[in-house]
């Protein structure tokens, strides 16, 4: 496909359910990889063989040798994005619910807005921003606060603190991203941050410990179907179909993935794994998932 022909509503509409689900999805399959594959080297691993892949790909299609200004540009945002912003999501999703894991992260819009003026020549944010900031902050106190979750089911308070800090990671290298003067293609961009970003997961993985523990006959079936769904339909298939939509529709419909996301893995993680959900978690998931609305419309509009 190519973005001088125009797209048939069914590509979209498939594209639009590809980001939606598999990345929904991808909560659920992160947490049933790391019942028996430890977190770091999963991770690693999961965006090594994906990077190998996609470089390997557009190498064959002609793509040029990146430079070494690019290979450093891509190696800081790949370290923010990947290292920070999914090993350490993977390491949380040992002991917090997918479900609750998407709800924290969907919030990050929050973050957004505050990076986004505190920065150096930061915009103001508008009214309905700072609604939605609000709005946000009060469906994350009520989803974390006391008896919102079942006894014995609540996640602990140093994995969500990590999961807060696992955002902060991911809108920074964002939004290096986005200043740095690169002219990467943006799937050769992704493949040299994943490729970058991996290495790093795999380093530290070994610096602490998981090389010795793991073992090939421990790994369950499961884990690997999970670790195969994430390699393959995760990496290898949203990422590309995710840069496609961004050359054949609108950034505002786009980010739409952002508050549908979190519905699908809150969903998936009550159906499949029996993760905890009553009327308040269900309450709190539609405030926060309406928080993201309302930041990220606020956003498109102030940036038209």
């Amino acid at each position: 496909m190519t973005t001088h022909q125009t797209p048939s509503r069914t590509a979209l509409i498939l594209a639009f359910a590809a980001i939606y689900i598999i990345w929904g999805s991808t909560y659920l399959g992160i947490r049933v990889a790391v019942e028996t594959l430890p977190p770091l080297l999963m991770a690693g691993m999961r965006f090594l063989i994906a990077g190998v892949l996609i470089f390997s790909f557009l190498k064959a299609k002609g793509a040029a040798w990146p430079t070494l200004r690019q290979w450093k540009d891509q190696a800081v945002i790949g370290v923010f994005l990947l290292l920070g912003g999914n090993a350490i999501v993977s390491w949380c999703e040992q002991t917090v619910q997918s479900g609750i894991t998407s709800l924290i992260l969907g919030a990050s819009p929050i973050v957004v807005v505050v990076f986004d003026y505190l920065k150096p020549n930061g915009k103001r944010p508008t009214v309905g921003m700072l609604i939605g900031v609000g709005v946000g902050i009060a469906g994350i106190a009520l989803l974390l606060g006391p008896d919102a979750i079942p006894k014995g089911e609540r996640p602990p308070a140093l994995g969500i603190i990590a999961l807060f800090f696992s955002s902060i990671c991911w809108w920074t290298g964002s939004f290096y991203s986005k200043h740095v003067k690169s002219d990467t293609p943006l799937l050769m961009a992704s493949a040299m941050q994943m490729l970058c970003g991996s290495l790093t997961m795999l380093l530290l993985g070994l610096v602490l410990g998981e090389g010795s523990v793991f073992r090939l006959s421990a790994i369950s079936v499961h884990s690997w179907v999970a670790f195969a769904y994430l390699v393959v339909a995760g990496s290898i298939v949203a990422f590309p179909v995710y840069v496609w939509l961004l050359e054949h529709s609108t950034p505002a419909k786009v980010s739409t993935y952002a508050y549908v996301n979190p519905v699908v893995a809150v969903f998936l993680g009550w159906l499949i794994l029996g993760e905890p959900m009553n009327l308040r978690i269900m309450l709190a998931s539609c405030i926060i998932v309406g928080a993201v609305a309302i930041i990220t419309i606020g956003r498109t509009r102030a940036a038209t």
